[in-house]
């Protein structure tokens, strides 16, 4: 496969999912972006968790795009153990169910985002660039559900643990996840997590969406 001038600086991409051709629909979807590049593909989570191991030895894919129901190891095992193995590799989950609980589990097991299936293309390449740039990026549909959930009695600050609430300052600061890792002596992993559930127990669905929550309750001052 051929890629144009300047494509070292291409978004890696590795696609999990047990069904050949939609493993053939990413490539085929990939190969049309100039910067993003589809470097290999597992059919099963112990299969990718293996693979990825390999690949990390030389140059690991920026990127996973993992489907959760798959043989062996089902996808929010193979994100947890991807991400203890190479927590610079950041990981899309991929599937058809849309349940708070399983969007909840995939971020917490490591997922820098959540799509379903049926997302369009452009969804799809937006969920890559987020998890590429260390952002969190959650399909509009599956939003408005946990937004729909979370507005019975939670969405206040008293749902904030002490930890959740400096890490909403700095977001409002326009701190980065890897400046709010350093500002608290965490890992960047920890950080993302610690934003993850921010953005799940208010209801918001981003960084900008959050700062404003935080200068609208008065936490810290506008700019």
């Amino acid at each position: 496969m051929t890629r144009p001038a300047g494509s070292t600086e291409a978004i890696t991409i590795f696609v999990v999912d047990d069904h050949a051709v939609v493993r053939r629909g990413m490539r085929s979807f990939f190969d049309m972006i100039p910067d993003m590049v589809v470097v290999g593909e597992a059919a099963d989570g112990q299969s990718a968790v293996d693979e990825l191991r390999v690949l990390a030895q030389g140059q690991a894919p920026d990127v996973v795009l993992m489907d959760l129901v798959i043989p062996r190891l089902d996808g929010i095992s193979a994100i947890a153990a991807i991400k203890q193995g190479n927590p610079e590799i950041e990981v899309v989950a991929l599937t058809s169910f849309s349940e708070a609980e399983r969007v909840h589990a995939a971020l917490e097991a490591g997922a820098a985002g959540y799509l379903l299936k049926d997302a369009d293309a452009d969804e799809v390449a937006a969920a890559v660039r987020a998890a590429h740039a260390g952002e969190v990026h959650l399909d509009p549909a599956v939003a408005r559900k946990l937004t729909q959930s979370l507005r019975s009695g939670r969405g206040s600050q008293a749902t904030l643990t002490a930890r959740e609430r400096e890490v909403l300052m700095l977001v409002a600061q326009g701190k980065s996840n890897l400046e709010i890792a350093d500002s608290l002596t965490i890992s960047e992993r920890t950080a993302r997590t610690h934003v993850s559930n921010v953005l799940l127990k208010l209801g918001l669905t981003s960084r900008t969406q959050a700062a404003l929550w935080a200068i609208r309750e008065g936490l810290v001052p506008s700019p």
